[in-house]
């Protein structure tokens, strides 16, 4: 049944893929985008899965900040909320702290409140591994924002509205990630610039971010954090896919950087079920049956399934589009 879509964040990289597959696989009777940047809205209208069915879309420039904007795009009639808008960069956000705040926690604050009065019927999140155990702003106001979204549950009333989380780690390409900078590199023939040599990464597609998305949107009840299974690579491994004859430069971890990536920690596995390709974690307060053993972490390092050179090399040549954008 074709459901009518609102997405925050609405002209990121996640909300055009997402808008590409909601279109390909006929899910959508209306889409409606809301960002602040009037140039990326109007670059969507020139994608073909856009400009072909523009009639089921809406452009909303506005920010999440703007409580009453919000409230005006956000219509009667909207199904389900994909949030994704939030400030990412970690220099960015260390820089300006509360400017990322009012952001990240004030903006998802006022996007539930518009959803509760409005009775939508899901509303997911789109987090990150940083909101694990921040040790950087932008992971501590993720963090802040899962939170937030699985209360609401809790202070909705009778609304009917059920919030849940998709929290998953960087997407294969994004834009500042370190494979985008290392082919780079590579073409402009100088040194991998690397941070660590020990680093490990959880690897997700963008293609595959969007299915994870969607198969939580479909089978939410609120109140669950979906964090999928994904295999890991190191970045050793990246460099020797991309050029392994390259010159490498270790310039040192940066700050608030993690050497390995944890999509859940050691406490949250204590209300964690563990399904076949994903992980649901529930509220402290939610007694449920346990099938994971206590006290493990699931992080980059200690994943059981790595890729290889090949793979990995096989992987970026796949989605080298994406890389590009």
């Amino acid at each position: 049944m074709k459901k009518n879509y609102f997405i925050t964040g609405g002209t990121g990289s996640l909300a055009k893929k997402l808008i590409e597959h909601l279109i390909k696989h006929r899910l959508a009777k209306k889409i409606v985008l809301f960002s602040r940047d009037e140039f990326k809205q109007s670059k969507l209208h020139e994608l073909p899965f856009v400009r072909d069915n523009v009639s089921i879309f809406r452009f909303f420039i506005g920010d999440i900040r703007d409580i009453s904007r919000l409230n005006w795009a956000l219509g009667e009639d909207i199904n389900v909320v994909i949030h994704t808008a939030a400030l990412k960069q970690v220099p960015t956000t260390e820089y300006n702290p509360f400017e990322t705040v009012q952001t990240n926690i004030v903006g998802t604050q006022n996007l539930i409140e518009v959803s509760i009065k409005k009775k939508i019927d899901k509303i997911i999140l789109i987090s990150t591994d940083k909101a694990v155990s921040p040790i950087n702003l932008y992971g501590s106001t993720k963090l802040t924002a899962e939170k937030l979204f699985i209360s609401a549950n809790l202070f909705k009333g009778k609304s009917k509205s059920k919030f849940s989380v998709a929290r998953y780690g960087n997407v294969m390409g994004s834009r500042g990630s370190v494979i985008p900078i290392l082919i780079n590199q590579n073409k402009q023939k100088k040194k991998f610039t690397i941070t660590d040599e020990r680093m490990t990464r959880f690897n997700i597609s963008l293609n595959q971010a969007v299915l994870f998305v969607i198969k939580c949107i479909s089978k939410m009840k609120g109140k669950e954090i979906f964090v999928p299974k994904c295999p890991s690579y190191k970045i050793m491994d990246v460099a020797k896919a991309i050029n392994s004859k390259n010159k490498i430069k270790f310039i040192g971890i940066r700050p608030a950087e993690k050497i390995h990536e944890e999509l859940i920690n050691k406490s949250e596995y204590f209300n964690c079920k563990e399904k076949q390709d994903e992980f649901i974690i529930y509220p402290t307060v939610t007694k449920i049956k346990k099938n994971l053993k206590e006290g493990i972490s699931y992080n980059s390092y200690e994943n059981k399934k790595y890729l290889t050179i090949n793979k990995i090399r096989e992987l970026i040549k796949k989605n080298i589009s994406d890389f590009e954008k």
